[in-house]
């Protein structure tokens, strides 16, 4: 199968993630109106063809009635400068002026994976598995954790996902207390890709991740609910229904189910968390080195691991902030820039 790449945009809102030999990256992204179903499948008409599409952000609310929200969509192709060249013939109001006309394709995918974190995002058309399953960058990941409306799936990534929702299950387990709701659960899951994030700082509703999961809940539940019911009957979670919609959730705090959880981590977190708490070797039933996290304490752990995610998404935020500017123009970074100050600003009324 030929290695894929994704791409993103913004006032109808896309993405495209590429994957190449191997490694994916992030290349481009559009916003735009609410749509059902089939209004989502008539936008990709307007663009080159992809392998993957999905659609995810408020326009999924069962309940919305913002119909000035934005819908992002992430779409994957096995080619992004290629992709980028015919979307530049159809659609080179996607980007902006200077990069059409001087850089073209090639430039955009440079300044994408230079600058950027692999996505080329444009707020007003408009990566690898490592991000998905390593969580490199948690960028593309974050946004997998919360409810997507598959369009197009030629790649089996929902399948590949799925270690990305255990992942997300496992951090939040280790930040959350011995007992919580299945709201707060899915509170903590999707705020993990906001914690550092600099736009939360000034550009976003401070209501954000409650709006999130209140509007989605049904769809949260569809996404995690089978993992849940998957770690109480291995003892780990313990599960009791109420009258209310929702279930309460408790869980073993002991340092031993925290190693666990911390075991349970992509690859790369664990990494940076034993840099900073140290490591140690030990060896696998199958006589392989395996290197572990040394833990002190639940909370060393926690507090450790929040502070791996904040900088991977500040950093990440970062770039992808500089990167949007750079290819879309100051223009509309900056109306995109103003809508998210406005909610943020009315979030504080």
């Amino acid at each position: 199968m030929e290695p894929i790449v994704f791409v993103g945009f913004v006032t109808v809102r896309v993405f495209v993630w590429v994957s190449v030999g191997g490694g994916n990256k992030l290349l481009f992204g559009v916003a735009g109106v609410v749509m059902d179903k089939a209004d989502f499948q008539s936008f990709l008409k307007v663009l080159p063809p992809v392998e993957f599409c999905c659609v995810y952000g408020s326009a999924l609310h069962p309940n919305n009635v913002d119909k000035s929200t934005v819908v992002d969509y992430i779409l994957g192709v096995s080619n992004p400068e290629q992709w980028h060249s015919q979307n530049l013939k159809m659609n080179k109001n996607h980007y902006a002026s200077w990069l059409a006309h001087l850089g073209g394709a090639k430039l955009i995918t440079e300044i994408a994976d230079e600058i950027g974190v692999g996505v080329h995002f444009n707020p007003f058309v408009s990566w690898n598995n490592k991000d998905i399953i390593n969580w490199e960058r948690f960028y593309l990941s974050g946004r997998l954790q919360k409810p997507v409306c598959i369009l197009v799936d030629n790649l089996d990534i929902e399948k590949v996902n799925s270690a990305n929702l255990r992942a997300a299950i496992s951090a939040s387990l280790l930040l959350l207390p011995p007992k919580f709701t299945e709201e707060d659960l899915y509170a903590k899951i999707c705020g993990l890709s906001y914690t550092g994030n600099l736009r939360m700082l000034f550009a976003e509703d401070r209501n954000k991740v409650k709006k999130i999961v209140q509007g989605q809940f049904g769809l949260f539940q569809s996404r995690y609910k089978p993992f849940l019911e998957e770690y109480e009957s291995k003892e780990l979670l313990r599960l009791t229904s109420s009258g209310t919609h929702q279930t309460h959730i408790s869980q073993d705090c002991s340092l031993s189910l925290a190693r666990s959880l911390v075991n349970s981590l992509p690859p790369n977190i664990r990494s940076q968390m034993g840099m900073k708490l140290g490591e140690k070797k030990r060896l696998s039933e199958f006589g392989r080195i395996i290197h572990e996290v040394s833990i002190g304490s639940r909370e060393e752990a926690a507090n450790c691991m929040r502070k791996v995610l904040q900088r991977k998404v500040m950093v990440s935020s970062a770039r992808q902030a500089v990167s949007g500017v750079v290819t879309v123009g100051g223009v509309k970074a900056a109306k995109y820039l103003a809508n998210k100050m406005c909610k943020a600003w009315k979030s504080l009324r």
